[in-house]
């Protein structure tokens, strides 16, 4: 399943223009996530209510529970998700679930879904990398974005395409 994200990742790269810009903005966007799991992991012991996963999902605009972090990802499906917010240039809050057995599990009882990595844009939970991967390729994740107010680097860099036939019309 693995070669399978990683696939359709290339192709969505493919069908990226690869400007310098391109590439510049990629780097920069690399370090535009937030980790809310600073303090110490919890022991097994611990147990993560709902209350406190509802505050978690609502931190920012765009959360995600995945295995390892942004910049080290352990799982193949969580750099799934990563590399397709990094192309949409996403800023959203990770939180490493392998740092804290009491949050995997409850995450996966909050949402009622058995799987990591999990999504939540605006405080509802959209999915796992399945789920990210059908709306980035189908374009509902921009629109899914813009409508709390997130505007999409893959939309930005096609709205740029578009305006030089744009003036040329109008002249």
């Amino acid at each position: 399943m693995n070669r399978i994200c990683q696939t359709l990742l290339r192709q969505s790269y493919a069908r990226a223009p690869l400007t310098s810009n391109h590439v510049a903005a990629t780097v920069t966007r690399s370090t535009r996530w937030y980790s809310a799991d600073a303090s110490p992991p919890a022991s097994a012991a611990d147990v993560v209510d709902k209350s406190t996963l509802e505050k978690l999902v609502r931190t920012n605009k765009v959360v995600i529970f995945m295995k390892g972090n942004p910049q080290a990802p352990r799982c193949g499906f969580s750099n799934a998700v990563v590399q397709i917010m990094r192309m949409h240039g996403v800023q959203y809050d990770a939180h490493d679930v392998l740092q804290n057995e009491a949050l995997r599990q409850g995450v996966k009882e909050f949402t009622d879904w058995p799987t990591i990595p999990q999504v939540f844009i605006d405080g509802e939970f959209v999915g796992g990398c399945d789920i990210l991967m059908q709306l980035h390729q189908s374009g509902d994740l921009i629109e899914e974005l813009k409508k709390v107010g997130i505007i999409s680097e893959l939309l930005k860099a096609e709205e740029a395409k578009q305006e030089p036939n744009t003036e040329e019309k109008k002249k």
